[in-house]
């Protein structure tokens, strides 16, 4: 091997690292990529928070456009997003919001929810978290949203905030209402 060679190897392998490095810079790191956008939203059935005889399913959501948020009473994030959350709702929004409790004790979240406003249509909750990892859930806050034939369209992984609801959520969903 070449004198000059032995050096562009480590030369080109630091290009290479630093062109993803450099790639890095650039990307929002409260993106995260979900494998379920434009994939069926997976198939559950759960026991409603505010009467436990009732359950809400998915089958039942088809035919309209609506948002799941997945949150939780211990997640601050959570917390943050609540007021505005309230406020939607209270500015007329009519998309449905079904709220899933995430791994959290089902009394507390109803505390919360009485205490501090109830933003949802519905809310839901598991014991299990089968349908937390059905839906690829990797902390809280997130938020789908689902068009009328039951399919997600857009995945939002950290607090609803106006400049999220404004630039990115509203437009989908009237387009989705559209369809």
């Amino acid at each position: 091997m070449s004198k000059s060679l032995k050096y562009l190897i480590p030369f080109g392998i630091f290009i290479v690292l630093a062109g993803f490095l450099f790639k890095g810079l650039y990307m929002d790191p409260r993106q995260l990529p979900s494998v379920l956008i434009n994939k069926p939203m997976p198939q559950w059935s759960l026991p409603t928070l505010f009467d436990t005889t009732k359950t809400l399913s998915t089958e039942e959501m088809k035919g309209k456009v609506w948002m799941l948020n997945v949150w939780a009473t211990w997640c601050i994030p959570c917390k943050q997003e609540h007021p505005y959350m309230v406020k939607l709702k209270k500015d007329g929004l009519k998309t449905p919001i079904v709220g899933f409790v995430y791994k959290d004790n089902p009394g507390a979240a109803l505390n919360m929810l009485r205490q501090q406003g109830n933003p949802y249509d519905m809310v839901v909750f598991e014991v299990k978290n089968r349908v937390g990892l059905d839906l690829g859930v990797t902390g809280v806050p997130e938020t789908f949203v689902i068009d009328k034939k039951g399919v997600i369209r857009a995945k939002v992984s950290y607090p609803l905030d106006p400049q999220i609801w404004n630039e990115q959520l509203k437009p989908l969903i009237k387009q989705l209402e559209a369809e």
